[in-house]
């Protein structure tokens, strides 16, 4: 199978199945518990139907939004995610130069493999950075302000993580960073040889955005020993809003899932909120961003922009989010197979592909402009 065959997430996600050890494909593809909530995320989708308009005339759409200051040519962005040169050793640089030829917003991970830095100065397109927020303050910080020194556009608070979700798959294979891999896991690198080849022939991981504060050689501070120490549980509205004074720009809350923490989120200042379960990676069980979207929409969409993110494959998934007041949306696993499967490359492929799909059903709908897009496009089943 080679790039070219990739038509979709799971012609791309088999590609990188084939290409990386299993615990690393194990750790993109996993998700918490059993994973129900990650299966649903996109199963929502399907529950709900969309109504095509015709003779409407369109022979050019604009598929262009502006979410949180940023103009973007398209209604999808690349989601921040950790880790992202263990995936592929070009990481955060090959998906920022995708998003920049497509016109669309990325983002760098707290747990980014790439410093801010580097990426604010190579690329134009607007850049967010997901904000871990850490028991230490002055090390909040400092981490702001560097964050602002180097340009970037939009700061994304995750709020749904002061824990680690129970993510068995890791467990079974011993992902972590340092790696401590069982036996299985370990057979698994053996026999994916070239992952092996290209991580230690590349520049040596690791994680700018924390090295000068975290020591993630080994011991308590790993992945896991970083959630559950470094994080800090007691967060609470209070230190958002002084979070979202102290910035005093673009700030969005990645997370929420309800319509009292959306009106709280506009209370406090916020300017955009991220609808996300992580992609099913934390509370198993829970609620998916697309059901909860239109209460949200109602309760605060004319006061704040809102995203959601967790379960997008499809362009038509993109259309429904949209059309239920969605400003943009966001995606993770969509361009990480692609990354781990042939890194710019695969990214530039599958933003390509979405960009064509959400076109097309643009033109079966009958719509020129994001903003036609409307409930009045959709039945629920």
């Amino acid at each position: 199978m080679r790039l070219s065959d990739c038509h979709n997430f799971q012609d791309f996600r088999k590609l990188a199945q084939k290409r990386l050890p299993g615990p690393i494909f194990n750790y993109i593809d996993g998700a918490a518990d059993d994973e129900v909530t990650y299966r649903e995320n996109t199963a929502s989708f399907d529950r709900c139907d969309l109504l095509p308009s015709v003779l409407q005339g369109v022979n050019e759409v604009d598929m262009s939004v502006t979410v949180m200051g940023q103009k973007l040519d398209m209604p999808i962005y690349c989601s921040p995610t950790a880790l992202q040169r263990l995936f592929h050793h070009d990481g955060e640089r090959a998906v920022g130069a995708a998003a920049e030829k497509f016109g669309t917003m990325f983002g760098v991970s707290s747990l980014g493999t790439v410093s801010l830095e580097e990426m604010r100065k190579k690329h134009k397109t607007p850049q967010v950075y997901q904000f871990y927020f850490h028991k230490d303050r002055g090390l909040n910080k400092a981490m702001m302000q560097r964050a602002k020194e180097a340009g970037v556009d939009v700061m994304m608070l995750t709020v749904d993580s002061i824990t680690g979700g129970n993510r068995e798959r890791d467990l079974r294979t011993g992902f972590s960073i340092p790696f401590k891999l069982t036996l299985g896991g370990m057979i698994q690198f053996a026999i994916r040889p070239m992952w092996g080849i290209n991580y230690v022939t590349h520049e040596k991981f690791s994680l700018p955005q924390l090295d000068e504060f975290v020591d993630m050689s080994g011991g308590a501070s790993s992945i896991g020993g970083y959630f559950s120490e470094m994080l800090d549980p007691s967060m609470n509205w209070d230190d958002v809003a002084e979070m979202v004074r102290d910035w005093d720009g673009q700030f969005c809350l990645k997370g929420v899932m309800t319509a009292e923490d959306a009106r709280r989120a506009v209370d406090i200042g916020c300017t955009g909120i991220v609808l996300s379960n992580h992609g099913g990676r934390q509370l198993d069980g829970s609620r998916t961003p697309f059901d909860q979207l239109k209460e949200i929409v109602d309760e605060v969409g004319d006061e704040i922009d809102v995203i959601m993110d967790s379960g997008i494959q499809r362009g038509t998934h993109v259309l429904k989010a949209l059309s239920l007041g969605a400003k943009a949306v966001g995606g993770g696993r969509f361009y990480l197979y692609p990354l781990a499967a042939a890194g710019q490359p695969g990214v530039e492929r599958a933003l390509g592909l979405m960009r064509a799909e959400i076109e097309r059903g643009m033109k079966l709908m009958g719509v020129k402009r994001v903003d036609q897009l409307t409930p009045e496009n959709l039945r629920f089943r």
